[in-house]
């Protein structure tokens, strides 16, 4: 009788997950028309940089390409001057020597958030109205800067973030990481919008005035923050404006070349959601359709109705990853690794209740309920 309850439960859960599968892949849009303004504001990019990637010189060639009307100043940062990102900067500075071009170096620390310091020393020197930030592993298409600055344009808004696929640099483990962004989170971040659920803030690359920046107390207010993306928009949105996601892509290149560095890169977003919102996090439960369908497949000892709900949970998945790659153009991974990128994140899911420090960059930090970061 218990594990008849246990059974039903767990069907129903599945059950829900593949309606919300479903539902997140019918969410999935292609990019709308980019937008045609008269005026080009003139934009500052702020490019940090830690170290190489597999893809570096590939991302910032995308940057120098940009179709941008107006004025666009770029500027790299690192807190190392031996940071061997610099090579790869300098050999893109020959190869476009008409750009704007700044480079700061400076290891001043503003709080536990390297990366935010890291801005914050960046911002220093910059000169436009719009600040445009763009982590050293994304690749943008041509027109992502006349998106953003379109976007910017209506008053009511005070930050532009974008949507993002995955794509794998460094082999299997980083392409199962891409088949994640691409597969589920970026989904779920879409459903969650189309429901009102969600006002989500991506930190890949973010866009917003200059005037709007000050106002929420400069990069250096986040610097002790982890989800900082998260803590922006939730000060931009305090301040009565909006934020949204534009509706076009932009590859999140993933590097993670061993499972290990994976689990650590992920499990340190997981625990960061977990810390801020238990109670979601707990319901999100949902999302992991395919590993649920399979723990109730095995409970009723495979029977018809068990398979039936682990095939419509496939097919589910099937439909989101199809819809996915239509959309935005990019293959993040084959379908025959969707069943164990599924199972892999499910397990991450249900270890996170028990993590109570994350890794980042070699250093142990625990993050706290608002989202700081203690040593």
């Amino acid at each position: 009788m218990v594990l008849t309850i246990i059974w039903v439960m767990v069907m129903a859960v599945a059950i829900i997950g593949v309606l919300f599968n479903v539902a997140s892949a019918l969410a999935i849009r292609a990019p709308d028309r980019a937008p045609d303004l008269v005026d080009w504001p003139a934009i500052t990019v702020l490019k940090p940089v830690h170290g190489t990637e597999p893809a570096l010189a590939g991302n910032l060639a995308a940057l120098f390409a940009q179709d941008y009307p107006g004025a666009v100043q770029i500027i790299f940062g690192t807190r190392n001057a031996d940071d061997p990102a610099l090579a790869v900067i300098a050999a893109a500075r020959k190869a476009y020597p008409a750009a704007d071009i700044d480079i700061v170096v400076s290891d001043r620390r503003w709080g536990a958030n390297n990366k935010l310091s890291n801005l914050a020393n960046m911002d220093e020197a910059g000169r436009h109205p719009l600040v445009v930030i763009a982590d050293s592993d994304v690749d943008w298409a041509p027109d992502s800067l006349r998106r953003l600055a379109g976007a910017l344009a209506d008053p009511a808004i005070g930050l532009a973030s974008c949507l993002h696929v995955g794509r794998g640099d460094a082999g299997f483990w980083s392409r199962m990481a891409a088949m994640d962004l691409s597969y589920r989170f970026m989904p779920n971040v879409l459903m969650g919008v189309a429901l009102g659920m969600a006002k989500p803030t991506l930190g890949p690359t973010m866009a917003f005035t200059r005037e709007t920046l000050a106002r929420i107390g400069g990069f250096a207010a986040f610097a002790d923050v982890l989800a900082d993306d998260y803590e922006m928009g939730a000060a931009v949105r305090a301040l009565g404006l909006r934020t949204v996601l534009p509706r076009f892509y932009i590859t999140h290149g993933c590097s993670e070349s061993s499972l290990s560095a994976l689990v650590r890169h992920e499990m340190r977003w997981t625990v960061t959601i977990f810390r801020i919102d238990p109670a979601g996090f707990a319901g999100s439960i949902v999302v992991h359709t395919l590993a649920i369908a399979l723990m109730g497949a095995t409970i009723s000892g495979f029977s018809v109705a068990g398979l039936a709900v682990l095939g419509a949970a496939f097919s589910s998945r099937v439909f989101v990853k199809w819809r996915m790659d239509r959309a935005s153009g990019t293959v993040s991974g084959p379908l025959w690794l969707v069943p164990f990128r599924d199972l892999l994140s499910f397990a991450l899911f249900c270890a996170t209740f028990f993590v109570h420090k994350v890794d980042w960059r070699g250093s142990q930090f625990r993050v706290t309920r608002d989202g700081r970061l203690q040593s």
